[in-house]
């Protein structure tokens, strides 16, 4: 476990190599996530989804392996259980746990995306770094994913495997703190409408803390859950999968204010 601290508070938990059951797709993950007043935002091992794991990046269908945990969505039969589970492994640190200038930390890893045999599917090069802002801090989340010289790798969802209702999720996923949340954007309101927004941010407001998401490009959407859970993720294979081809990189940047009290739209923007 590394500890990421902003002005001196540890703020967030890095669970570098976790044990967690093969079929809940092992990975890295932040738990529990802190706003400076001790708030907690995350959420980890839930008994409605024991796979959802508290800050990680987690696909269900990568070339066929399940690196989100669970079940897997299979056109024409819904989810079912599949020996098809890898795992996200730390291979090594390319820049250890380090105090940044601004009273923030930093760390930099190499990753690696295994299949269910421990055959290399990707390599991610993974940034995190905490920071003060001005509302509270900031969480900076990013990777570079890179596909092998010899074959592309396609990304996909339950969504892309033909579940309907706006199921495109897998990516950058943040299980929410229990709670049924308040969700916005700079245009909608409630998670019906949010879900499946391109907006610039996507805003949770939960019970002492406001979250603020950034970063989606491209046919990224916001994923969001409030009633039944409440999750957000970057969904990268929102509609149609998503390849990187032999060789190739696919790169996110993604930033998560965390701040203490309610935020509105106007303080936001």
């Amino acid at each position: 476990m590394v500890d990421l601290q902003v002005a001196g508070r540890v703020v967030a938990e890095y669970a570098v190599e976790p044990e967690v059951d093969p079929k809940h797709g092992p990975r890295p993950y932040l738990h529990p996530v802190r706003t400076l007043g001790g708030v907690a935002v995350t959420d980890t091992l839930p008994e409605d989804h024991r796979w959802h794991l508290g800050v990680s990046v987690a696909v269900q269908d990568v070339n066929g392996t399940n690196l989100w945990g669970g079940r897997t969505y299979v056109r024409g039969a819904g989810y079912t259980w599949l020996d098809d589970h890898g795992r996200i492994a730390h291979d090594e640190w390319l820049t250890p746990l380090s105090s940044a200038g601004d009273g923030g930390s930093r760390l930099a890893e190499r990753l690696r995306w295994l299949d269910p045999s421990g055959r290399t599917l990707l390599v991610e090069e993974r940034t995190v770094q905490a920071s003060p802002a001005g509302l509270g801090w900031t969480l900076d989340f990013a990777f570079t994913l890179t596909a092998p010289e010899g074959s592309d790798v396609t990304l996909g969802s339950p969504a892309t495997n033909g579940r309907p209702g706006g199921a495109g999720y897998g990516g950058f996923f943040w299980r929410l703190a229990p709670g049924v949340p308040e969700v916005f954007t700079s245009t909608v309101e409630g998670e019906e409408k949010c879900n499946g927004s391109a907006d610039e941010w996507l805003a949770v407001r939960g019970a002492g803390y406001t979250l603020v998401f950034r970063g989606i490009e491209g046919d990224d959407r916001w994923f969001v859950r409030a009633a039944d859970y409440p999750g957000v993720c970057a969904a990268l294979a929102w509609e149609r999968p998503l390849t990187i081809p032999a060789g190739g990189t696919l790169s996110r940047r993604y930033s998560v204010v965390i701040a203490d009290g309610a935020l509105d739209r106007e303080t936001i923007q």
